[in-house]
């Protein structure tokens, strides 16, 4: 696992850089969660393919109801507050992306399972500022705590800059959107599909920055809730390895799923899906097993050791539950 860390952070540049089931508490012992003890969970998402899309093809599907669930889905605007929202014991699962993963580094959330590979996120600039150092002293909006802030410091980094030489400005994705159209920033941290509704009000808008461009691994997953019951996770999990397959066996129906339940066109889903790499179950299973996962969750740690968000880079088993995804899941 460290040579998977030091070639993360080789690739990024960088010195120091889930399938998710937690139950409500429950007297009960079979694994139920909510006040009747009757399989209903709490489900957080991101309304994009990565967090929408196993959700829409577990119901669809029927996997809840074959594994003595009841899920009821909520959407969110960004991981954080998914795990805010967990630790409250007003959610029961969630969905982050990499730009999240320092929360359950710090214990406040368990990763369940690995969802994606994601590379969607992007440092965009209004049109006439052609590269990073052009949003020098300039207000660039991010959402803090997400992968659009990942982003922009890794951005930043690797031009030899940091974020004390831009005016950071702290906003949701939504106002970013709206501060952007209207000219408020000159710049932002955020990630696709949300760029591509920018993109439509402000065609120009030149991509600065990008994960992709910058090289490294970078996990979306399901997580839980730190008092969350093992037999609940265990089906959560087989539900989300089972619809991970079905989406791997069937990538435009995945796609016409995840837009229903979204709302917006296939096209969007599929524009949106092309920025991610997705994983069959027993690939992530093997790559579980062969340290493979720990070693980007280590990546990913001491990236957030580096910006400050963690004071140290935690063992990835001490919030990635491997051995319940390996069993659940394999």
């Amino acid at each position: 696992m460290s040579m998977s860390r030091r070639g993360f952070i080789s690739a990024l540049g960088v010195t120091t850089l889930s399938l998710s089931a937690a139950a409500c508490s429950s007297s009960d012992d079979d694994g139920g969660s909510g006040s009747d003890g009757g399989g209903r969970i709490r489900f957080g998402y991101i309304e994009d393919y990565n967090g929408a899309g196993l959700l829409a093809i577990a119901d669809e599907q029927g996997l809840w109801k074959k594994h003595g669930l009841t899920a009821s889905i909520k959407p969110f605007v960004n991981g954080p507050i998914q795990i805010q929202a967990l630790g409250t014991g007003n959610l029961d699962y969630g969905y982050i992306g990499p730009g999240a993963l320092w929360l359950p580094a710090t214990g406040k959330a368990k990763v369940v399972a690995i969802d994606t590979l994601t590379f969607a996120d992007r440092v965009i600039a209004r049109p006439g500022i052609t590269s990073i150092t052009g949003l020098k002293g300039k207000k660039v909006g991010v959402p803090e705590g997400t992968s659009g802030e990942m982003v922009l410091n890794l951005a930043l980094k690797k031009a030899g800059m940091s974020m004390s030489d831009i005016q950071k400005v702290a906003m949701d994705a939504t106002t970013i959107v709206s501060a952007f159209v209207s000219g408020q920033i000159d710049g932002a941290g955020i990630w696709y599909p949300t760029i591509d509704t920018i993109k439509e009000k402000v065609p120009g808008l030149v991509e600065v920055g990008s994960t992709k461009e910058i090289g490294g691994n970078f996990p979306t997953a399901f997580v839980a809730g730190t008092e969350v019951k093992q037999a609940t996770n265990e089906k959560v999990v087989k539900v989300l390895a089972e619809a991970n397959d079905w989406r791997a066996a069937h990538p435009e129906e995945s796609i016409a799923a995840a837009a229903k339940l979204l709302k917006v066109s296939e096209a969007k889903v599929r524009s949106d899906a092309s920025h991610v790499k997705t994983m069959t179950t027993a690939d992530l299973v093997a790559k579980t097993k062969d340290g493979t996962i720990a070693g980007w969750l280590d990546g990913m740690s001491d990236f957030f050791v580096g910006t400050g968000q963690l004071k140290k880079a935690p063992a990835a088993d001490s919030y990635y539950t491997a051995d319940l995804f390996t069993e659940a899941a394999g």
